[in-house]
């Protein structure tokens, strides 16, 4: 993935949004420090509907019977 300093990248917009909508996305860097990313929008739709791990657990299908009891047992020992 491309890095572009700010001020460069408000010099050339069109071409860092001209090369996120051919699938090459840009860093901006302001400070040397990571601000932002320009991607395309198709992109960017795919990315919003990951839901996240929560989500994923929450809709995990199954009953409570198929997910095994912990057991009381400690798995490792622990020296104090």
């Amino acid at each position: 993935m491309k890095e572009i300093q700010l001020k460069d990248a408000k010099a050339t917009l069109s071409a860092v949004v001209d090369q996120a909508v051919q699938g090459n996305p840009t860093i901006i860097t302001r400070h040397g420090r990571k601000e932002a990313v320009v991607l395309s929008f198709s992109e960017y739709e795919k990315l919003k509907q990951v839901p996240s791990f929560g989500r994923l657990l929450a809709s995990y299908p199954g009953d409570e019977d198929d997910i095994p009891l912990r057991g009381n047992k400690p798995s490792r020992i622990i020296d104090l």
